[in-house]
């Protein structure tokens, strides 16, 4: 059994390799390459480069136009990842900076296909973030992150969104019904804060403001037990400073 694994497992990864090889290669051309060239600028034998573009070329990583191969749909969806992940992580290091600087836990979410989705949560054990009891998307009534979100909206997109999730209560401080909703949405100053106090989470008080996101709707909220929602409005003015410093002085937008 041994003597199979220190065989077999070196010369997977070896073909590995060189499978990447060849594909590096053939991203380095815009234009395509033919396998001669592949095989040369990979440093592999001929019949190996062959038999690993057909590979390849058959797993959608490699395309063959006219005598030429160009990289595949599949090795798009490799570097989209890539770019997915890195834009992730540059958004989770915000996050966390803006945590640290107003010392409450911190939300990113945006409003996306008709629905609401936290793309990040940043928060620590000595600021812990409110748990999902009720499905955030659903629930965008009673909390900041969906009213602000929601606020955003033009009415027939928020009808849709009503239909789908209908307003309900969560708490005994949710609000009421879709009329007083909508009527709080409309009284609420186009870059003010949405504010609720244990609409969603009892012994909670959250805050959210809205962000630009490209052409998302899109928003930051904080959140703070509800014996220090004192801080409350302070905590939320001094995340709108950092994130306005932020996007003015680096021209940040975060893609989505």
């Amino acid at each position: 059994m041994s003597s199979v694994h220190n065989t077999v497992v070196p010369t997977l990864i070896g073909s590995v390799q060189r499978a990447l090889r060849l594909l590096e290669a053939a991203g380095s051309h815009s234009d395509g390459a033919p396998a001669k060239q592949l095989a040369r600028e990979a440093g592999l034998p001929l019949p190996t480069a062959y038999h690993l573009l057909r590979t390849l070329t058959h797993e959608g990583y490699l395309r063959r136009e006219g005598g030429v191969f160009v990289l595949g749909a599949a090795a798009g969806r490799l570097a989209g990842g890539g770019l997915q992940q890195k834009r992730r992580s540059m958004i989770l290091d915000s996050l966390a900076h803006f945590r640290d600087v107003v010392g409450a836990p911190i939300y990113f979410a945006v409003f996306r296909e008709g629905e609401i989705e936290v793309v990040g949560v940043s928060d620590s054990p000595a600021l812990p973030a409110v748990e999902e009891w009720a499905d955030f998307r659903a629930t965008g009534h009673a909390h900041a992150i969906g009213q602000c979100l929601l606020g955003q909206l033009d009415a027939e997109t928020r009808r849709a969104y009503y239909a789908s999730h209908p307003v309900e209560a969560v708490t005994p401080y949710t609000v009421r019904d879709q009329r007083a909703l909508e009527q709080r949405i409309a009284s609420m100053g186009r870059m003010e804060p949405a504010i609720e106090r244990q609409e969603y989470a009892l012994g909670t008080v959250c805050a959210a403001i809205p962000i630009t996101a490209g052409d998302a709707a899109a928003t930051m909220a904080i959140s703070l037990p509800l014996h220090q929602q004192d801080r409350l409005l302070y905590v939320v003015d001094r995340l709108r400073s950092e994130v306005g410093a932020l996007l003015s002085s680096l021209s940040f937008s975060i893609s989505i």
